[in-house]
């Protein structure tokens, strides 16, 4: 361990053309065909045993160590956005409204430096660590659900992961145990009304107003019926109707989500959600279509495996305790099986000009952020594992 970094830093430019050619060639959920051939091919190279099958284009790799002992897995996830990149580099993307806009370009490559570097750690570890890289974790189901289904798990002792994350500098380090982040649910509204002449409302049943009374009656579930000491999101991200301006609009169609951590919580909002819609549309004479989907659920790290996570971090970068966000991850499916940890590792630089959101079309990162997650991987393993 004493020349990991050196050995890390070496390694960092072939990590960034690795990160790169991600970058320029993303794939979509549920079609990470070429990702994985790449996959495939490195960890071929490596000398680890490769599986595929795992219900979509997820790969695993497992590296035996010398001697017996538990298995870990270190997981990362594979797939991009539809989103046009907008940024002004080398390596923007070369698919039409398609990029890696949040980060998982750099997990990749933060597992695969892993992996070659654990690969020449063999005869020091006593178990077996499993790369295990995840398809679709922008989609549901999500490709965690699916490769669990598929038995992924089998075997596994414990897993964690690494999110690299634009808002915190980098060489942060950035965890807690419990709660991390909420379960993300969303729902659809189509708001029936009738149409009309926009000089004559009284003749209409106007669905536009009618959606806004339902936004507007939304928000008061957070703020009025939910307990100020537990948390909840709900946010109407997109609304559709009408298509001139002297037309009252017969339909309009709204999509949203619904963030919580509490199991009861999480419930309620799912009933109330579709209580307001019902009540406010028929106070106007309106009918209405209602579709609730229930997301990932929260993710909740394991107290254990998350201590061993900050004692290691403390030997990479600085640790900080991190309040829960309202983002969700299908990591949070892993967790519900076996012990583990997730992560959030630093990559924004003001001074780089890297500032932009995950899920922008100028998101970026800040590349030495890869050498601080594959020392993070190397280190756990070496804790978990070495002899």
């Amino acid at each position: 361990m004493e020349g990991l970094k050196k050995r890390v830093a070496d390694l960092f430019p072939q990590m960034v053309e690795w990160r790169r050619d991600f970058h320029q060639h993303p794939e979509l959920s549920f079609q990470e065909q070429q990702t994985q051939r790449k996959l495939i091919d490195f960890m071929e190279s490596c000398g680890l045993e490769v599986k595929t099958g795992w219900g979509g284009y997820g790969v695993t790799g497992l590296l035996r160590g010398a001697a017996p002992g538990p298995t870990i897995a270190l997981r990362a996830d594979m797939d991009a956005l539809p989103i046009q990149d907008e940024k002004t580099v080398s390596y923007r993307s070369q698919v039409t409204g398609v990029m890696h806009a949040c980060g998982h370009d750099g997990h990749m490559t933060m597992l695969m430096g892993a992996a070659r570097l654990l690969t020449e750690m063999r005869d020091r570890l006593a178990g077996n660590v499993l790369f295990l890289f995840q398809h679709a974790e922008e989609l549901l189901p999500g490709g965690s659900r699916q490769m669990i289904e598929a038995g992924v798990l089998e075997g596994v002792d414990a897993i964690f992961g690494i999110h690299l994350w634009t808002p915190h500098p980098v060489g942060t380090i950035s965890l807690c145990s419990g709660e991390l982040m909420a379960a993300a649910d969303s729902f659809e509204v189509e708001i029936i009304g009738k149409g009309g002449h926009g000089g004559l409302p009284h003749e209409a049943t106007d669905a536009v107003v009618i959606a806004a009374h339902v936004i507007t009656h939304l928000q008061t579930i957070i703020s009025r019926q939910v307990d100020p000491l537990d948390s909840g999101v709900i946010s109407v991200g997109a609304i559709e109707g009408g298509n001139a301006f002297n037309v009252i609009a017969e339909r309009c169609r709204m999509k949203g989500t619904v963030r919580s951590f509490n199991k009861g919580v999480r419930e309620a909002l799912a009933k109330r959600v579709e209580e307001v819609v019902r009540h406010t549309c028929h106070m106007f004479g309106a009918d209405y279509r209602f579709q609730y989907g229930w997301g990932y659920p929260p993710l909740i790290n394991h107290e254990k495996e998350t201590q061993q996570l900050i004692e290691v971090a403390r030997q990479v970068g600085t640790v900080q305790e991190m309040k829960p966000i309202m983002g969700g991850e299908d990591f949070a499916y892993y967790l519900e099986q076996i012990p583990g940890a997730f992560c959030f590792v630093g990559a924004g630089n003001p001074d780089k000009g890297i500032t932009a959101p995950h899920h922008h079309p100028r998101f970026d990162i800040d590349e030495e952020a890869l050498k601080v997650g594959t020392e993070l991987f190397v280190r756990l393993i070496a804790e978990r594992l070495g002899r």
